[in-house]
Protein backbone atom coordinates (compact mmCIF):
# COMPACT_ATOMS: atom_id res chain seq x y z
CA UNK A 1 0.00 0.00 0.00
CA UNK A 2 1.18 3.60 -0.96
CA UNK A 3 0.03 6.40 0.53
CA UNK A 4 1.08 10.21 2.03
CA UNK A 5 2.54 9.73 5.20
CA UNK A 6 0.09 10.75 7.75
CA UNK A 7 -2.80 10.14 5.92
CA UNK A 8 -4.49 7.89 8.21
CA UNK A 9 -5.50 9.40 11.30
CA UNK A 10 -4.29 7.46 14.90
CA UNK A 11 -8.00 6.84 15.21
CA UNK A 12 -8.15 5.00 12.33
CA UNK A 13 -5.19 2.68 12.76
CA UNK A 14 -6.63 -0.33 15.40
CA UNK A 15 -9.90 -0.66 13.02
CA UNK A 16 -7.46 -0.73 9.84
CA UNK A 17 -5.44 -3.24 11.38
CA UNK A 18 -8.06 -5.10 12.94
CA UNK A 19 -9.93 -5.05 9.30
CA UNK A 20 -6.93 -6.36 7.62
CA UNK A 21 -6.12 -9.05 9.99
CA UNK A 22 -9.29 -9.90 8.94
CA UNK A 23 -8.65 -10.36 5.27
CA UNK A 24 -5.36 -12.23 6.09
CA UNK A 25 -7.53 -15.10 7.91
CA UNK A 26 -10.14 -15.02 4.85
CA UNK A 27 -7.35 -15.79 2.43
CA UNK A 28 -5.63 -18.30 4.60
CA UNK A 29 -8.90 -19.81 4.71
CA UNK A 30 -9.12 -19.73 1.02
CA UNK A 31 -5.37 -21.27 0.53
CA UNK A 32 -4.51 -17.33 -1.28
CA UNK A 33 -2.05 -16.16 1.78
CA UNK A 34 1.37 -15.87 1.76
CA UNK A 35 2.48 -13.19 4.04
CA UNK A 36 1.25 -9.53 4.96
CA UNK A 37 2.77 -6.65 7.41
CA UNK A 38 2.33 -2.84 7.83
CA UNK A 39 5.67 -1.24 7.63
CA UNK A 40 7.32 1.27 10.12
CA UNK A 41 7.54 4.94 9.08
CA UNK A 42 9.23 5.85 5.99
CA UNK A 43 11.64 8.06 8.39
CA UNK A 44 13.10 4.47 9.61
CA UNK A 45 13.94 3.37 6.26
CA UNK A 46 17.80 2.55 5.38
CA UNK A 47 18.32 2.49 1.93
CA UNK A 48 21.00 0.65 0.31
CA UNK A 49 22.27 1.07 -3.44
CA UNK A 50 25.74 0.08 -5.02
CA UNK A 51 27.31 2.30 -7.88
CA UNK A 52 30.52 1.38 -9.89
CA UNK A 53 31.61 -1.16 -7.05
CA UNK A 54 31.10 1.48 -3.98
CA UNK A 55 28.18 0.99 -1.45
CA UNK A 56 25.69 4.17 -0.16
CA UNK A 57 23.68 3.42 2.62
CA UNK A 58 21.10 6.46 3.26
CA UNK A 59 18.43 6.61 6.21
CA UNK A 60 15.42 7.31 5.56
CA UNK A 61 13.31 6.49 2.10
CA UNK A 62 15.09 7.02 -1.02
CA UNK A 63 11.96 7.80 -3.49
CA UNK A 64 11.53 11.74 -3.52
CA UNK A 65 7.83 11.45 -3.37
CA UNK A 66 4.22 11.85 -1.29
CA UNK A 67 3.24 8.79 -1.58
CA UNK A 68 5.07 5.69 0.93
CA UNK A 69 4.74 2.44 1.32
CA UNK A 70 2.86 1.61 3.69
CA UNK A 71 2.60 -2.50 3.81
CA UNK A 72 2.30 -5.32 1.94
CA UNK A 73 0.25 -8.61 1.16
CA UNK A 74 1.74 -11.34 -0.45
CA UNK A 75 -1.04 -14.02 -1.89
CA UNK A 76 -1.34 -16.73 -4.40
CA UNK A 77 -3.91 -16.05 -7.05
CA UNK A 78 -5.08 -17.96 -10.45
CA UNK A 79 -5.29 -14.64 -12.56
CA UNK A 80 -5.35 -10.86 -12.40
CA UNK A 81 -8.94 -10.70 -11.84
CA UNK A 82 -9.15 -12.03 -8.40
CA UNK A 83 -5.71 -9.89 -7.48
CA UNK A 84 -7.77 -6.86 -8.11
CA UNK A 85 -11.15 -8.37 -6.07
CA UNK A 86 -8.43 -8.79 -3.13
CA UNK A 87 -6.81 -5.67 -3.42
CA UNK A 88 -9.88 -3.87 -3.49
CA UNK A 89 -10.87 -5.14 -0.20
CA UNK A 90 -7.78 -3.67 1.60
CA UNK A 91 -8.31 -0.56 3.79
CA UNK A 92 -5.37 0.96 2.51
CA UNK A 93 -7.33 1.49 -0.96
CA UNK A 94 -9.65 3.85 1.35
CA UNK A 95 -6.77 6.49 1.26
CA UNK A 96 -3.87 5.04 -0.37
CA UNK A 97 -3.08 3.22 -4.06
CA UNK A 98 -2.84 -1.03 -4.21
CA UNK A 99 -0.43 -1.82 -6.53
CA UNK A 100 -0.33 -5.16 -7.84
CA UNK A 101 2.48 -6.67 -9.39
CA UNK A 102 3.38 -10.38 -10.21
CA UNK A 103 6.60 -11.85 -9.25
CA UNK A 104 9.60 -13.29 -11.30
CA UNK A 105 9.73 -16.82 -10.80
CA UNK A 106 13.00 -18.19 -8.87
CA UNK A 107 13.13 -22.00 -9.50
CA UNK A 108 16.34 -22.07 -7.25
CA UNK A 109 14.31 -20.14 -4.29
CA UNK A 110 13.69 -22.30 -0.70
CA UNK A 111 10.45 -22.96 -0.33
CA UNK A 112 7.81 -25.71 1.23
CA UNK A 113 5.63 -26.00 -2.01
CA UNK A 114 5.27 -25.31 -5.43
CA UNK A 115 2.87 -22.42 -6.46
CA UNK A 116 2.25 -18.68 -7.89
CA UNK A 117 2.80 -16.15 -5.81
CA UNK A 118 1.63 -12.41 -6.06
CA UNK A 119 2.13 -9.68 -4.30
CA UNK A 120 -0.37 -6.85 -3.50
CA UNK A 121 1.82 -4.88 -1.19
CA UNK A 122 -0.94 -2.46 -0.18
CA UNK A 123 0.24 -1.29 -3.42
CA UNK A 124 1.82 -4.54 -4.91
CA UNK A 125 0.76 -8.19 -6.00
CA UNK A 126 -0.44 -11.02 -8.76
CA UNK A 127 0.53 -14.17 -9.99
CA UNK A 128 3.98 -15.08 -11.41
CA UNK A 129 2.64 -18.61 -13.85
Amino acid sequence: MYAEEGAWPPEDHAPALAESVDICHQLHAHGQFVAAAPLQPPGTATCVRIRNGIRDVVDGPFPETKEQLGGYFLIRVANLDDAIAIAARIPGTRRGTAEIRPLFPLPERPHNESYPIVAVDSKSGVNDK
